[in-house]
């Protein structure tokens, strides 16, 4: 059942993303919120990716705003307030759907560096007590280095993918408008 509750432990309860909308009867949307925190977290430590404690700044914020959001509904609004999943994988339409299968190979080229990376991490744990000092120096900058830079190239042609498809769907908008003229 969903309420409203004591307001000073909904204030604490919205310092934990996600615990705010537990605490509220939103368990849907707490779990969801707190596993996309604690995913984004387990990301960043597992790939040295820093940059997405940015993500998690945003989440923690939404989090928070949108427990005080609610409790600030009226009573009849804040009833009407669906309990659900923020990412609902069975109820994709079919844009989106088929946004996912157009890119399976980049999803799985992501998911094989990841695993990769990963992978790396741990061999290299295990051979850096047989390796000399200089050859672990030049293979530890390596490892560190290379999956940061081959990130980064990612971000920026996936940057320049969406931006030729944006131009590509206005030129194709314009083309349309002004056949039909």
């Amino acid at each position: 059942m969903t309420s409203k509750k004591n307001a000073l432990w909904r204030f604490l309860f919205s310092l934990i993303p996600g615990a705010g909308e537990m605490y509220m009867g939103f368990l849907k949307m707490g779990v969801s919120i707190m596993a996309l925190f604690f995913f984004i977290i387990f990301a960043a430590a597992s790939f040295s990716l820093g940059i997405l404690i940015t993500a998690d700044v945003i989440v923690w914020f939404y989090s928070f705003f949108h427990v005080h959001n609610l409790a600030s509904l009226s009573d009849e609004e804040f009833y009407s307030v669906e309990d659900t999943y923020l990412f609902r994988f069975t109820d994709l339409s079919a844009s989106q759907t088929s946004l996912l299968q157009n890119n399976r190979s980049i999803i799985a080229a992501i998911l094989i560096f990841i695993g990769i990376t990963s992978a790396w991490r741990s061999v290299w744990g295990l051979l850096r007590e047989f390796l000399p000092g200089i050859m672990y120096d030049f293979i530890w900058i390596l490892s560190y280095h290379v999956p940061r830079l081959c990130a980064g190239i990612a971000v920026i042609a996936i940057g320049i993918w969406m931006i030729r498809g944006k131009k590509k769907d206005l030129t194709k908008e314009e083309e349309d408008f002004h056949g039909k003229q």
